[in-house]
């Protein structure tokens, strides 16, 4: 039986939604004696309101795990307030908007200097995670592709062929003989999975935004393989990094030469990676931010100045 795609099933919480709204609606109008105006704001309000609980929820659980955040990257109530509208927004906007639309697509600049890009989404999203820095490697003349890593709750070593596949369509019509892949939270993971299966010799570089690159806490409330490998396990041994079986396993299996290629960018405020700590991969190369969410990470523009910055980097040596 083919499993629904993430494009598919928030199409289908989207129908949901609204037929809830309808039915918040009705009743509003039946019972209370509201006016459509009324009974609209009543429907269209209850919805927004659920889902900023669902995302009240997330940082309050991601708090009960969190790791210590640095001094120098504390918030104010102000502070915390501009980060949760802001996740809240790009939360909306993703799930709403982007994705349930979104399909996989290249774009191909030739004559381009720059390394091409593959752009590589995080669990329950699609390429459409994407929308806001596509643009800005356009304008930069960067040749990308986006693809959807399916199916959605599919084992993380079962990806690997399909980035295979994705980086050698990259690399014929470039001419290009490397790649940098931008991944966000499990397509971190994706992507050192395929380094694993298919060696590093086309890679420039590999950039993670939020990744858990030892699991995270609430990957426990997650469903299907993928969910389970990102899971957040504490080993007997204290001199082992934590992380379950396959995250160890992972990590066992990459040199200095392999983690010298990952630039990990990530927030001490991720309220889905949790501890936000478990984003620093030894050997790796960081870039921390505080003051923005997980969803946010793919939309934040300072973040997004980072990564472009990453991309620089590759293109001046």
């Amino acid at each position: 039986m083919k499993q629904i795609s993430a494009r598919g099933l928030l199409r289908l919480i989207l129908v949901l939604q609204a037929l809830a709204a309808l039915g918040i609606g009705v009743a509003a109008i039946e019972v209370f004696g509201a006016s459509r105006w009324q009974a609209f704001g009543a429907g269209l309000g209850s919805v927004l309101l659920v889902r900023l609980l669902i995302n009240a929820n997330n940082f309050a659980m991601s708090a009960r795990y969190a790791s210590p955040t640095p001094g120098e990257y504390q918030l104010g109530v102000a502070a915390r307030l501009r980060m949760f509208g802001e996740e809240f927004a790009a939360s909306m906007l993703q799930s709403s908007w982007t994705m349930p639309r979104a399909r996989p697509c290249t774009r191909i600049y030739p004559g381009s200097q720059a390394p091409p890009v593959l752009l590589l989404h995080g669990y329950g999203c699609n390429s459409g995670y994407w929308s806001r820095l596509m643009p800005l490697l356009d304008a930069a003349q960067v040749s990308h592709a986006a693809v959807d890593l399916e199916p959605l709750t599919g084992d993380i070593d079962a990806y690997a062929p399909l980035v295979e596949r994705a980086v050698e369509a990259l690399r014929a019509a470039t001419g290009a003989g490397k790649v940098v892949i931008v991944a966000h939270s499990m397509g971190g993971l994706v992507a050192r999975a395929w380094m694993r299966a298919c060696g590093t010799r086309k890679v420039a570089r590999v950039i993670t935004l939020g990744t858990p690159h030892h699991g995270t806490c609430l990957a426990a409330f997650g469903v299907g393989l993928n969910a389970a490998q990102m899971r957040r396990a504490y080993p007997e041994d204290p001199d082992e990094l934590p992380g379950c079986d396959w995250l160890r396993a992972l990590a066992a299996s990459e040199d200095a030469a392999t983690r010298a290629l990952v630039t990990s960018i990530f927030t001490h405020h991720d309220n889905i990676i949790s501890p936000q700590t478990s984003s620093e991969l030894p050997g790796a190369r960081h870039i921390a931010f505080g003051g923005v969410g997980h969803v946010a990470l793919g939309c934040n523009r300072h973040v997004l100045a980072a990564v472009m910055q990453e991309l620089f980097r590759v293109r001046e040596r």
